[in-house]
Formats: C-alpha cells, sequence, structure tokens
C-alpha cells in the first residue's frame, strides 16, 4: 500500500484507545512512524472466547479449501487478506448476539466471558493470525503424493504426520532464536506487515454509510454474491472459459499453431481465461501486487515464452524438438515418458546405474530446461540484487540493531505484557529435531535420509534465517533455498529420490516457515499483541493446518480414482495435480539421475550452470544506470529476480495463468488505481477477497453435489477442461511417433 494511501486511511480515523503514559514515536523508520499507532490499551481483551472460536473455524475451513484446490488444475490459494475481511462480520455477529455470560469449565477454576464486548482490534488480529496459518497448502504433502501415486510405496500415516509436522515446527524453533534481531529490533521494520497494520485500522475505524455508497462489507457481499453465482459457469457448465486459445481454433491441425497457442500446454499467444480462479490459481489475486512486480513477472514471462523458448526449441536445441515444448514432464532418448521404475531398485528405491546406462538419459522439455537455468538464475541475482540495491542499508540497519538495546516506542509498549520464555523455543527445537531424525531413521528408512541428513538439512535452514530474515525484514523480498538444497544433498547423496526431496523440504521450509512465523510476530508487536496469547495461537494454528492439511490430502489420494495421473483421468476431470506433477520430476532430476549426470560433467544441460554467472552480473547494469540517472526513479524498479523467478514458475504455472492474472492485475492496480484510487482504496482488497471465497465456495459446493458423484458436467464442445489444443504436446522430430499426433516432415 502506498504512503499516499496510509495518510487517506489514517485522517479518516478516530483513534480513541487510552495511552498509559505519554510516549515519544522515536522508531527509526518513517514508514512505520506513518503507519503504526503508538498507542495501546492494556485492558482490551485479547485471547477471547470469540478468538478462538472464529479462528479455529476459519483456519481449519481455509486448509481444507487450500488443500484441497492444491490438486486441481486451476488451484485457488485463500490468503490472510482473504481471512482477514471474513472473520470481520462474523466476529461483530457473535458480539450482538452472545449473552454477556461468564463460562466455567467443569472441574477446573478456569472461566471465560462469553461476550466481553465489541469485537476490537487485538481479537481481530489474533483471530487473522489464527486463520491465516491455514493459508496455502501443505508443502510436505508433495512427498506423501509422489511416494503414493508416482512411486506406488505404501506410507505409513503415522510417519506422513511426524514428517508434516516435523518440516514445520522446526521454523518456529528457529523464529524464537532470531526473535531478538528480526522481531524486537526497530530497523527491522517488515514492509509488508505494515499493509495488515492499515487494512486492520481501516476495518475498525467507525465507518457509516454514505448516501449512494456503499459500506465495505456491503460491497463484499455483493461481490462475493456475484462471482458465486457466475463461477457455475467456467466450473461446470463451459469449463472451456477457463481457457480460450483462439490459435488453435483457427489451425486446428497444425501442431506448430498449437504449440504457440496453447494455453495449458503451449506458449500461450493470445490465450486468455474467463475465470477467476485462473486468474489467481497458483500466483495469487492479482490484486494484491504491486504494479512493477506485475511488469517484471511479465517480461519475464515474455522473453521465455517467446524470444528464450522459441528460438532453442525451433533450432533443436538439447534435442529438443524429440519432446513436447511445454510440459512438466520427464522423458527418454525416444520421447516417451521416463519410466524411473526401470532405473530404482524395486526392494530400496535406490538408483541402478547399470539400468540407467542400458536404459536412456533423462530429457527435459523446452520451458522445464528454462525452468532451472531460471530457477539458478533467481538465486544468483537475488544475492547481487540486495547486495548492490539494498547491502548498505542492510548493513547500517543491523549494525544499529546490534548496538540499540533499548529499542523503540513499540519494544517499550510490548514489553509491558508478559514475554515468551526463551527455553519454550529451545524445547520445541530439540523436540522437532529429535522427532525429524525419529521420522528419517524409523519406520524402515523409507524417507531414505540418514540422521546426517537431517542435520545438515536442519543447519542449512538455521544457518541463512538470519540473513534471508534480514532481506526480508528490510526488503520485502525471500530468497529460499529449495533449488541449492535439492542440489546439495544429489551430490552429497545421489541415486535417492524421496531422500533428496525429504533434504529439500527440512532445509527449505524450515526456513520458509520460520520467516512467516517472524512475519506475523512482527504485526503482533506492531499491535500491541501479548506474546504469549501470540505463541499460543501460531502454535494452534500450525496444529490445526498440518492435520486437517494432513487429512484433506490424504482422503483425497484414497477416494479420487487415478488421481494425478493425467492419461487415466475422466474427460474434465481437474484432478490433474500441477505442482505435484513438478515435484515428481524434480525428484527424478535431482534424487535419482542426480545432478551430476544432469547439470555436471556428465550431463545433457551442463550449459545451464551459465546462469548463475548471468543472473549474479545481471544486476549490475540497472544498478549502474539508477546510480547514473538517479532522477529515473523507474530504472530501480527493474527487478531481475523477478524477472527470472516468473520464467522459473513454469511449467507449473501455464501461459493462459500468466496472462490472465497479468491483465486483470493491470486493469485493477495501474488504469483503475490512476483513474480511480479512492476507490481503489476502499474496495481493492476487499473486491479480491470476495472474487477468491466466492469462486472457492462455488468450486466446493459443485465438487460435493456433483463432481464427486460422477457428474462433470454436460457432453459437448465447450464442457472440455482444457484448451482444445491437443496437438500442443506432440514433438516435431520426425523421427518420433507418438500416439495421436502427426507425423512432421
Amino acid at each position: 500500500m502506498e504512503v499516499e494511501e496510509v495518510r487517506e486511511i489514517e485522517e479518516g480515523e478516530v483513534n480513541d484507545q487510552p495511552i498509559e503514559e505519554e510516549e515519544v514515536n522515536d522508531c527509526p523508520i518513517e514508514q512505520v512512524r506513518m503507519t503504526v499507532p503508538i498507542s495501546d490499551d492494556q485492558t482490551m481483551p485479547a485471547l477471547t472466547f470469540r478468538t478462538w472460536v472464529l479462528g479455529v473455524f476459519s483456519c481449519a475451513m481455509l486448509t481444507f479449501t487450500n488443500q484441497f484446490f492444491s490438486f486441481r488444475q486451476n488451484s485457488i490459494s485463500i490468503g490472510t487478506i482473504s481471512a482477514q475481511l471474513m472473520v470481520l462480520p462474523l466476529g461483530k455477529l457473535m458480539a450482538a448476539t452472545l449473552p454477556e455470560k461468564t463460562v466455567v469449565v467443569p472441574l477446573t477454576d478456569f472461566s471465560f466471558l462469553l461476550n466481553p464486548g465489541p469485537f476490537n482490534m487485538k481479537e481481530h488480529v489474533l483471530t487473522s493470525i489464527l486463520a491465516g496459518a491455514g493459508t496455502g497448502s501443505v508443502y510436505t504433502l508433495q512427498i506423501v503424493t509422489i511416494c503414493k501415486v508416482f512411486y506406488k510405496m505404501e506410507i505409513q500415516p503415522l510417519l506422513a504426520i511426524l514428517l508434516t509436522l516435523t518440516t514445520q515446527m522446526a521454523g518456529y524453533g528457529f523464529a524464537g532464536l532470531f526473535k531478538i534481531y528480526l522481531v524486537d529490533s526497530p530497523y527491522m521494520w517488515w514492509p509488508g506487515s505494515l499493509v495488515q497494520v492499515s487494512l486492520f485500522r481501516a476495518l475498525h475505524e467507525k465507518e457509516s454509510r454514505v448516501k449512494g455508497r456503499l459500506t465495505r462489507l456491503q460491497f463484499f457481499l455483493i461481490a462475493f454474491a456475484s462471482c458465486f453465482i457466475y463461477s457455475i459457469v467456467p466450473v461446470y457448465f463451459f469449463p472451456s472459459l477457463s481457457a480460450l486459445s483462439f490459435i488453435c481454433w483457427i489451425w486446428p491441425k497444425s501442431v506448430t499453431a498449437h504449440q504457440i497457442g496453447g494455453g495449458l500446454h503451449g506458449l500461450g499467444l493470445f490465450s486468455f481465461g474467463l475465470d477467476w480462479n485462473v486468474a489467481s490459481a497458483i500466483l495469487g489475486s492479482p490484486l494484491a501486487y504491486p504494479p512493477y512486480s506485475i511488469l517484471c513477472s511479465l517480461v519475464g514471462a515474455f522473453l521465455a515464452l517467446y524470444v528464450a523458448v522459441p528460438l532453442v526449441y525451433w533450432t533443436n536445441g538439447f534435442e529438443a524438438k524429440r519432446f513436447p515444448i511445454f510440459s512438466s514432464n520427464t522423458f527418454d532418448q525416444s520421447g516417451k515418458p521416463y519410466n524411473v521404475l526401470r532405473i530404482l531398485d524395486r526392494k530400496t528405491f535406490i538408483f541402478d546405474i547399470q539400468a540407467y546406462n542400458n536404459y536412456s538419459k533423462l530429457y527435459l522439455s523446452t520451458i522445464f530446461v528454462f525452468a532451472y537455468g531460471m530457477s539458478f538464475a533467481t538465486l544468483a541475482a537475488t544475492l547481487s540484487h540486495v547486495a548492490l540495491f539494498n547491502g548498505r542499508s542492510i548493513w547500517r540497519q543491523m549494525k544499529s540493531s546490534m548496538q540499540d538495546k533499548t529499542g523503540d516506542v513499540h519494544n517499550r509498549i510490548v514489553k509491558k505484557y508478559d514475554s515468551v520464555p526463551q527455553w519454550w523455543f529451545y524445547t520445541i527445537f530439540v523436540v522437532v529435531l529429535a522427532f525429524s531424525i525419529f521420522a528419517c531413521e524409523g519406520f524402515g528408512g523409507k524417507l531414505q535420509l540418514p540422521y546426517w541428513g537431517v542435520l545438515l538439512a536442519i543447519t542449512l535452514g538455521l544457518v541463512f534465517t538470519l540473513p534471508i530474515g534480514v532481506i526480508a525484514a528490510t526488503t520485502n523480498q525471500e530468497p529460499g533455498l529449495s533449488v541449492i538444497a535439492e542440489l546439495i544433498i544429489g551430490y552429497l547423496y545421489p541415486g535417492r529420490p524421496i531422500a533428496n526431496v525429504v533434504f529439500k523440504t527440512y532445509g527449505h521450509l524450515s526456513l520458509n516457515h520460520s520467516i512467516y512465523f517472524l512475519y506475523d510476530l512482527k504485526l503482533g508487536h506492531y499491535m500491541k499483541i501479548p506474546p504469549k496469547s501470540m505463541f499460543l495461537v501460531q502454535m494452534v494454528g500450525t496444529l490445526i493446518y498440518n492435520m486437517i492439511g494432513f487429512g484433506t490430502a490424504w482422503w483425497l489420494l484414497t477416494s479420487v480414482e487415478n488421481i494425478c495421473d493425467v492419461t487415466k483421468l475422466p474427460k474434465g476431470s481437474p484432478w490433474t495435480c500441477p505442482r505435484e506433477n513438478v515435484f515428481y520430476s524434480s525428484s527424478i532430476i535431482n534424487g535419482v539421475v542426480g545432478p551430476l549426470r544432469m547439470f555436471g560433467k556428465l550431463g545433457v544441460y551442463a550449459k545451464l550452470n551459465w546462469f548463475f554467472l548471468f543472473g549474479l552480473i545481471s544486476p549490475v547494469p540497472i544498478w549502474w544506470l539508477s546510480c547514473k540517472f538517479p532522477q529515473h526513479k523507474w530504472i530501480q524498479l527493474i527487478h531481475m529476480p523477478l524477472i527470472f523467478s516468473s520464467a522459473a514458475a513454469f511449467p507449473v504455472i501455464k501461459a493462459v495463468h500468466f496472462w490472465t492474472w497479468g491483465v486483470v492485475g493491470i486493469f485493477f492496480n495501474i488504469y483503475v488505481y490512476g483513474r480511480y484510487k479512492g476507490w481503489w482504496t476502499r474496495h481493492n482488497y476487499v473486491l479480491s477477497a470476495a472474487l477468491q471465497a466466492g469462486a472457492a465456495f462455488l468450486s466446493l459446493l459443485v465438487y460435493f453435489s456433483l463432481q464427486m458423484n460422477g457428474r462433470f458436467g454436460l457432453d459437448w464442445w465447450g464442457a472440455d477442461g482444457g484448451d482444445h489444443c491437443p496437438l500442443a504436446t506432440c514433438p516435431t522430430d520426425p523421427r518420433i511417433m507418438v500416439d495421436g499426433c502427426p507425423t512432421v516432415s
């Protein structure tokens, strides 16, 4: 949210919370001084009956919905802002209807008040944080999916639960260890949290309906109902609206036309979707992204799809014409899907080098090759970009935070509450570490990762939490460890696919969740939430998130026939599992065959290592130009890591997803924001939440009432959930014969 918008919100508010003693706003960060109030009412109830009821219910619902949709072609991710907006009317309803009655818990001296008065901001913050734990699908469950679906391994539910919980909770231990540096320090200001602070304050200002205008709640309900009603068309009656690929309609028998125009399995030129699920699938709501982020992402996608990939494919680089141009699968030299079971020992699931030499090298589609190259470039570009553009300020802030022992006004206020003892965090860390080793070493060694691998993965996450936390807390960027983690274990412990993904998950996810927890802790710090209440809410939210997520995934994996197998799914079935397919392919690339035979001296794709160097030096000319021409502020918005990372998102994200997301984002965040700033400030985030919720709830209703009973829609041309570009998956090498594909001369 821009500074001007924050000022507009604050000018319309009346903050009548009492201040116990006069404070001086000595926070060193100007944006924080402009946005975060320095007042606090310690008598305001926070962890109430309403907080628990609304938080637990919302967390369970969001977790189920996000995990449920993660397996579908057009996934949905309902985010924190949606939860923040949806719980507000429910909280007000409870405040208006519940009796003011004290309830005593039987057999204890514990009691609580059913209705402590108006639904207040602290309750709202805690409820949103608890609910927000359920945003997104459970990353670790991709391991369970590839074990059961792709590798045909039996995995015990207890092992799956242990793996899920330990990978999440390790990050919480990290957050406690580094809280003093990344939360208590006023120089670690977490820019993204200021949007949340502004929105909380805007929602809790006294709002009366102006004649001719709608309140935010009225607008939310109208937008929700409209999206809910419309979504029945693309979800059930006319699924082809999700991917309108016009070029394929004009040239229905041309492989090249389908490759260029296919929105799902091609380059997606002029492809577009009329379904909110497509606009927000995987990438998230386009209404929540700043304009420069959208433009940089679209530039990266355009260069990848219409410059780099065509150049490599039609010059037959890496023997590309043998395979589809856009696919997340792996292939053998004959152009057929790679049969990984042929190069694995069936008893130990360990790589068989002799079988590999007798079978085939591993090949990727052109877009998948570039996705790996762009991942390498993104990692290197992030380091150099942050060093050049933010290095001096980060170093200055780090030194200041180490020297500043008293903190700022927000620290002084929060210290009036009981703090969370450090030994709580140390205990979590030690217990999680012990259970992590038990999960990997026990259960017959099914996870393949020995104890030293667990220790190395946890150490990797631990070492990077502070530097990446500093970057996230000061620049709003969060480099990940996913690619580098799978490369490290791929070199150290090759030939074991499950060990590779488990190591990657412990290293990457422990860091990822520690940053997520630290972000929430800083939000609670700004909103003056009692630290022990924050601790309890985060712990309970994490447990609910993992257990509901596991239950949802296990139910789908055991009840949906042929889930994730696109060759056996019925026509129109949405259960294509795009994330899990890429995760599976990554386990083959770095876990079975290994990076040495993929990207090293024995590999087909050794040239991709140049992307590390390319990524490292790419921010340098942008930085030099920004220094040379400081009057042109737009130069600093050319963000090379964002440009690279957008191309690295393929092939999980399809071209039609990118263009639909981009067009909608540009319309609202550039056109509407520029011409109707007042409307945008008041309604943009509310509209985003309403569209997410409306599309999600309609899709759930259709599934449970119709699709679960085998009714996938009407039998007509528009019932095809694809894009009517069947030839997009065909190779163009005349020596390769694939069923359903014409011979290319």
